[in-house]
């Protein structure tokens, strides 16, 4: 921001600037060229370079044509102080500082800690880390919950209980909104039993979906259609929506390998399989959750 603006005040002001290029306009070049480089180093060094008033006033209108109130303020605190002090560095003869004579301020550039170069250094033989030890060690920091080869407290705490969540059945949701856009649409066929094959090739559901489909009530107030319709699980809103229209609805019971042959019936004649047989019942941990077990059509 800085040289930016510094730049704009130095074209709009167009005074005599030193003659150390081969020309005045080169010289402005190389002024510029310069500021653009060492953004971060003209801030310091800008402490006051002797600029005449036209310069400085030059710049303080350029600063406040600026819409940014913190960036004005930033850079009109730097330009202030650009009266009546010298840039540190050599000056010549003529009373003017050179580019290639500006300096950093004392104290703002280090040099790289360098260990390991010989005990004359100070720095050599264990590099400042001591004997031996971990902090000797060219390894990380140790793991959360590390206490030193010890038995730590998460391992010596015993554990308390258990999840089935890992044998949870997540189903795919479908919601009556999205039912009834497909059916105004003419993707599903209402004359028919409308199942979960009928869902999944008319792109509704996912052609990834392997548990089954749950039908929820989003979207029961614009659901205005009569249809017959099977799905794995479905709210009590839903059920009663469908019913009011003078539908029907039911869960089915379908196994993974059952619902991979409802689904993908053509799966198993590509890999020159015969399509299973469907469970002969619901398993014992399922009765009372589905209305009956499922069908696989006829091969």
């Amino acid at each position: 921001l800085v040289s930016r603006t510094l730049q704009e005040a130095l074209f709009s002001t167009g005074e005599e600037l030193p003659s150390v290029g081969r020309s005045v306009a080169h010289t402005k070049r190389k002024m510029l060229s310069y500021f653009g480089r060492c953004r971060s180093q003209v801030t310091n060094a800008l402490r006051g370079a002797r600029l005449s008033e036209s310069l400085h006033s030059a710049a303080v209108s350029t600063l406040n044509a600026n819409q940014d109130v913190t960036t004005r303020g930033f850079a009109s605190s730097a330009f202030s102080m650009t009266k009546g002090i010298v840039l540190r560095g050599r000056v010549s003869g003529n009373g003017l500082l050179s580019l290639n004579e500006i300096k950093p301020n004392p104290g703002s550039k280090h040099a790289e800690k360098r260990v390991g170069r010989g005990i004359g250094s100070g720095r050599g033989k264990t590099s400042c880390r001591g004997h031996k030890g971990q902090s000797a060690r060219g390894t990380t920091a140790p793991r959360l919950g590390f206490e030193g080869g010890q038995t730590g407290l998460m391992q010596s705490t015993p554990r308390r209980g258990f999840s089935n969540k890992k044998h949870a059945l997540e189903y795919r949701e479908l919601n009556l909104r999205k039912l009834q856009e497909w059916i105004t649409n003419g993707r599903l066929d209402t004359e028919k039993l409308i199942t979960m094959k009928d869902l999944r090739d008319s792109g509704l559901i996912s052609k990834r979906c392997t548990t089954g489909v749950k039908l929820l009530g989003k979207g029961a107030e614009d659901f205005k259609s009569k249809i017959n319709i099977e799905v794995s699980k479905i709210s009590e809103n839903a059920k009663k929506v469908i019913q009011d229209q003078g539908g029907t609805v039911e869960s089915v019971y379908y196994n993974p390998l059952g619902l991979r042959a409802l689904m993908r019936p053509e799966w198993f004649e590509d890999k020159g399989r015969l399509i299973p047989k469907m469970v002969r019942q619901i398993p014992p941990k399922h009765v009372g959750k589905f209305d009956r077990l499922g069908t696989l059509p006829a091969v």
